[in-house]
């Protein structure tokens, strides 16, 4: 302190001369003054960017080029303050106010804490633009911002205020953008905000809770986007709403809104994007809406819309959305939809839609997304669907198609995703024509399965090298399987069974190195099987059965670590079934129906062992005997330098101690104002603090000299013989900086040359999966687990939507949800699990990168990827774990199954099955919430990763399930 205030002495010192000879001393007077308000703004900054160093007083004659200052040219008073994505922790000081010619304050994007009510905004008179979107405030909204005449732009979204928005708000003179998104805002969305007729944007939603849309909002004449989703309303939509002449966004989705779509919405004649989906809507589209010429996008889907799809939507001049899926929608598609040449999505599916698809979707060549599953659609497939050069997701499955596939569809060059299963198609796959192969076709997953496909499976499926899934079966392909198929590098999942092929299996499929899964059944496929399959290093589920293989079975298979599920069953094998390697754990049943076959529990042979088992023990007794001698010699070579390595090792490890004990050597990065240092956390790393240990690491309890309950995890070593960072720092700063109130906070990060010691919040009610299976001595009501749910799925849709690039949690289990002091759900253990892998290889460190037995989603198994579905199905387990009281690998009844197949038996995927399994100790459970939470489950552990939802789509989902019918 002494030294700043003799720094200050000092500059006065200086400054002095100018003060009293110039004409200038009154303008340096007055950059000393704002270049004190500005340091003493820094003064409450607990960390920032370095690049705020430049606020300094002894620069105060350069003030107007600090870092995120602007002035006038006249006076050099402070017009604009930017300090927005500065990595600010910290508060506001109340010498802002100060800063009178301010007319511009964005402090938007940092960690600020605190109430800013206190702040006399008032007196900042010329303030035009406050931005403190993005930050940690809370307390209740600031009434003094009311008295600014000037102000034209309010964001306070993002950030923790509380209680009432109040209706002085509505005193606004000349504000035009009003964002109070994204708080903890409750009540009633007070009328008199419509006394603001010179607003043009209003932002409302996202984690606020308000009771239903007011009618005065129809008096925002000068409105142009209206955002209330996401926050809880019921009620009607207000037909006030259609005096909105010159509103062209309308976001009402993820809500509670009833009753019918008002025909008055068709009077905003200037409306561009209309989203009503994921409430609970009944009736029709009005006809009235025809009247939106200038519509462009149009999402209605999860409702309870009933009627026709009428012919006004597809002569909607610029439409280029359409999303209907999921309502009673009947009656036929639009004929001439998609005429207008500008449609990009379209998705109708899981409706009661008949008729043919339109011949002109793809008119405009701007078609990507086309989706119409789960219809009673029929005919033909549209021609022009085969030029459609921009499709790159056409799901038509669970109709009633039939006719051939249109030429070039399959070859398309952006196509990524192909379902067409569950119809009557015909026809062939056609040979992709000479001198069009396209190598670089971007298709990963087919399926074509229950069909009546004939003919043979074309060669120049060898184009496709980005082909992950191909699922041929239930068809009626002829032929040989093609030997070109082993050119498909990426193919992870082979299934063609129930066809009628013929030939031998093609040796070239021992060259899918990333084959996981081959089914191959009920075909009439002869000969031996080639040896090279065992070459496929990952393969886990074999099916040759109901085929006319012969000969042995290979010993090579034996060796295959990886091949979990085999069978051999109902074709000519002959000779013994070897009992060594993998032979000796497959059940017997995968063996039956080779009348030459022996040597399995129910059909033992008579003689001595089989000559292939001779053949695998003549192997390894070979490479025994010839290993002999060399081990001797290692031995002896051992032995003699043995007694060296003694000292050496005993050196390292001691070096290693001295280092360890080093507290200067420890380096600690603090994400927000800390109380402590890293000797406090190291004092927390003791055996009788361990409160958990997990596959990443082993967590303690810590209290800090502040009194602040911390919990410390200390990582496992990532790996042996590597550098210690691998990228873990960088990754650490992003993960530091995320700030969610449904994240775990990470406060800090500890670490020296060997140990990594994450710093985070404490949460004293445990894990969810303590709470619900544990010993806890805790009883999670159904509300309560409602609002976890809840709670959880928006923790991993920010990680998954609103982080970038995106972050996914690759091990999301009820062990890593975290319960508050009110039982609020924290994501915990998020993007660290790929850092577990480095320098090792995958097969040894599976649950590390993939998550937890239980939770990982059924893809991994033949893909050996994840992306962020496949936390969405960890998340479909967890969502059964709290409706069930379950855990994920309980005592199911029957070997192998888990709680999804569990569940899947005891509801048969019905909704209203949901009272069978429902945990019992509950009482009074809503019925309406139970069977919606059961459903989003479901839809969560989808066999195929594309049929599941979005996080943003669960959130959505669960938002909307609370009912109050109770079982």
């Amino acid at each position: 302190m002494a030294d700043k205030i003799f720094t200050f002495f000092l500059i006065l010192s200086s400054v002095s001369p100018l003060l009293c000879s110039s004409s200038g001393s009154s303008l340096n007077l007055s950059l000393v003054r704002q270049a004190k308000v500005l340091v003493s703004l820094k003064q409450r900054f607990a960390s920032y960017d370095p690049s705020l160093d430049s606020w300094n007083i002894p620069n105060f004659i350069s003030l107007c080029s600090w870092t995120g200052v602007s002035c006038d040219n006249l006076n050099q008073s402070i017009t604009r303050l930017d300090i927005s994505s500065l990595n600010i922790y910290g508060t506001l000081s109340p010498e802002i106010h100060k800063l009178s010619s301010l007319e511009v304050l964005n402090i938007s994007n940092n960690a600020f804490e605190g109430e800013l009510e206190p702040l006399e905004f008032g007196q900042m008179s010329q303030l035009v633009t406050l931005d403190a979107y993005n930050n940690n405030f809370d307390g209740s909204l600031p009434l003094s911002l009311t008295k600014l005449t000037k102000l034209g732009h309010l964001n306070l979204g993002g950030n923790y205020f509380h209680g009432e928005i109040p209706r002085s708000y509505g005193d606004f003179l000349r504000l035009k953008h009003l964002d109070l998104s994204g708080n903890d805002l409750s009540g009633r969305i007070p009328n008199e905000l419509g006394n603001i007729t010179t607003l043009e944007k209003l932002y409302l939603g996202y984690d606020n809770e308000f009771h239903g849309i007011p009618a005065g909002l129809g008096s925002l004449i000068n409105l142009v986007l209206l955002d209330l989703a996401n926050c809880s309303l019921r009620g009607s939509v207000p037909t006030e709403l259609g005096k909105l002449k010159n509103l062209e966004v309308l976001f009402l989705q993820i809500n509670a809104l009833t009753g019918s779509i008002p025909r008055e919405l068709g009077n905003m004649t200037s409306l561009k994007a209309l989203d009503l989906s994921n409430n609970f809507l009944e009736g029709v589209i009005p006809l009235e809406l025809s009247g939106l010429q200038k519509l462009q996008v149009f999402n209605l889907f999860l409702n309870r819309l009933h009627g026709e799809i009428h012919e006004f939507v597809s002569q909607l001049p610029d439409l280029e959305v359409l999303k209907l899926w999921h309502n009673n929608f009947t009656g036929k598609i639009p004929k001439k939809l998609g005429s207008n040449g500008k449609l990009v999505e379209i998705d109708l599916s899981t409706n009661k839609l008949t008729g043919l698809i339109p011949e002109t979707l793809c008119f405009g060549r701007k078609l990507k997304i086309l989706i119409l599953f789960n219809n009673f659609l029929f005919g033909s497939l549209p021609k022009d669907l085969g030029q459609c050069e921009p499709l790159w997701k056409l799901r038509l499955g669970q109709n009633f198609l039939t006719g051939k596939l249109p030429k070039g569809l399959v070859y398309l060059p952006h196509l990524w995703l192909l379902e067409l299963q569950n119809n009557f198609l015909a026809g062939e796959i056609e040979e992709q024509e000479a001198g069009k192969a396209r190598s670089s076709s971007n298709l990963t997953q087919i399926n074509l399965s229950n069909n009546r496909l004939s003919g043979p499976i074309p060669g120049s499926i060898k184009n496709l090298r980005s082909l992950q899934t191909l699922l041929l079966g239930a068809n009626r392909f002829t032929g040989q399987i093609p030997g070109e198929i082993g050119s498909l590098k990426s193919l992870c999942k082979i299934d063609v069974s129930g066809n009628s092929l013929s030939g031998k299996v093609p040796p070239e499929l021992g060259e899918c190195q990333s084959l996981t899964y081959l089914d191959l059944s009920h075909n009439q496929i002869s000969g031996q099987i080639p040896v090279q399959i065992s070459q496929i290093r990952i393969l886990n589920q074999l099916n040759v059965s109901w085929n006319l293989l012969n000969q042995s079975l290979p010993v090579e298979l034996g060796y295959m670590k990886s091949l979990t599920s085999a069978d051999f069953s109902h074709n000519n094998f002959s000779g013994s079934v070897p009992t060594l390697g993998q032979f000796s754990y497959f059940n017997s049943t995968s063996f039956l129906g080779n009348p030459f076959l022996c040597g399995y529990s129910s059909n033992p042979c008579n003689g001595s062992q089989n000559q292939s088992q001779s053949q695998l023990l003549n192997h390894k007794n070979a490479n025994s005997l010839g290993e002999n001698s060399a081990k001797f010699k290692l031995l002896l070579g051992l032995g003699i330098l043995g007694f060296f390595l003694v000292f050496i090792v005993l050196a390292l490890v001691n070096n290693r101690r001295m280092r360890r004990n080093s507290p200067d050597l420890w380096k600690l990065i603090g994400f927000q104002k800390l109380g402590f240092r890293s000797e406090h956390v190291l004092e927390c790393v003791k055996e009788n603090n361990v409160i958990g240990k997990g596959g990443a690491g082993i967590v303690y309890k810590g209290l800090m000299p502040n009194g602040e309950e911390v919990a410390v995890k200390k990582l496992l070593a990532i790996s042996k013989g590597s550098s210690h960072d691998n990228g873990l720092s960088a990754e650490i700063q992003t993960l530091g900086s995320i700030r969610h109130r449904n994240i775990v906070r990470l406060l800090a990060f500890c670490s020296n040359k060997d140990v990594n010691l994450l710093v985070y919040e404490y949460m004293p009610n445990g894990s969810l999966g303590e709470a619900l299976h544990g010993k806890a001595g805790v009883f999670l009501k159904w509300e309560t687990r409602l609002q976890i749910a809840l709670e959880a799925a928006k923790g991993l849709c920010y990680l998954h939507h609103d982080c970038s690039p995106l972050i996914i949690h690759r091990d999301v289990k009820s062990n890593n949800i975290l319960l508050g002091p009110e039982f609020e759900a924290h994501v915990a253990d998020f993007g660290l699990a790929k850092f577990m892998m480095q320098d090792i290889e995958a097969s040894q460190c599976m649950s590390s990168i993939a998550g937890s037995y239980g939770y990982i989603a059924p893809e991994y198994g033949y893909t050996l990827r994840i992306d962020e579905k496949s936390d969405v199905y960890s998340f479909g387990v967890v969502l059964l774990e709290l409706i069930t009281g379950r855990k994920p690998l309980d005592k199911f009844g029957e070997e192998g199954v888990d709680i999804v197949q569990w569940s899947k038996i005891q509801t048969n995927c019905n909704r209203q099955g949901v009272i069978k399994i429902i945990d019992q100790r509950l009482s009074n459970v809503p019925m309406r919430e139970a069977m919606e939470l059961f459903f989003v489950a479901m839809l969560c552990v989808q066999e195929h990763s594309v049929e599941r939802p979005t996080m943003r789509e669960v959130v959505q989902m669960i938002s909307q399930a609370k009912q109050p019918n109770t079982i």
